[in-house]
C-alpha cells in the first residue's frame, strides 16, 4: 500500500501543507510514522478523506464563492494565467493548484465572460474519454 507524506497529500488535496498538518493533528485523517519519523498517510485513508472533503463542499447556492448547479462534476477553480485571442478562436490557461488547464473556445465567449489574466475562474471538464496514468 502506498503512503503519502503530509506535503504530498497537501498537493493532491489542493491545500497547503499547514492545512494538511492541521487536519492530521485534529484527527480528521489518520497518520503513522515511518522509520525516519515522517508522518505518512495511508493511500486508502487519503482517498477516502479526499472524497469526504469533496462531498462536504456545497454543490450550489447563491453566494459569490458557491459552486453553481451543473452536471459537470470535474471543477478546477483557479486563476487565469494567460489569454491568447485570435480573430475567431481564443486560448485560455488556468492554474488550478498543481493543475494547468488549457481551453480553446471562441473569442466571443472570452469577451462575454470578460476573462483576463489574474482573475478567478473555474475550468469544468466533462468528457466521455478520460485517460489515467499510474504515477
Amino acid at each position: 500500500m502506498q503512503s503519502y507524506t503530509i506535503g504530498q497529500a497537501a498537493r493532491l488535496l489542493g491545500v497547503s501543507p499547514d492545512t494538511a498538518r492541521r487536519w492530521a493533528d485534529a484527527g480528521r485523517v489518520t497518520t503513522h510514522r515511518d522509520e525516519g519519523g515522517r508522518r505518512l498517510i495511508d493511500g486508502r485513508d487519503l482517498a477516502a478523506f479526499s472524497v469526504g472533503i469533496a462531498q462536504a463542499q456545497p454543490q450550489g447556492g447563491n453566494g459569490e464563492d458557491d459552486v453553481p448547479y451543473t452536471s459537470a462534476r470535474n471543477a478546477f477553480p483557479g486563476i487565469v494565467t494567460a489569454v491568447k485571442l485570435g480573430d475567431v478562436a481564443a486560448q485560455v490557461e488556468i492554474q488550478a493548484g498543481p493543475h494547468r488547464l488549457v481551453s480553446l473556445l471562441t473569442r466571443e465567449a472570452v469577451e462575454e465572460l470578460g476573462l483576463e489574466v489574474g482573475m478567478r475562474a473555474t475550468a469544468r471538464v466533462k468528457s466521455t474519454s478520460v485517460h489515467i496514468d499510474r504515477t
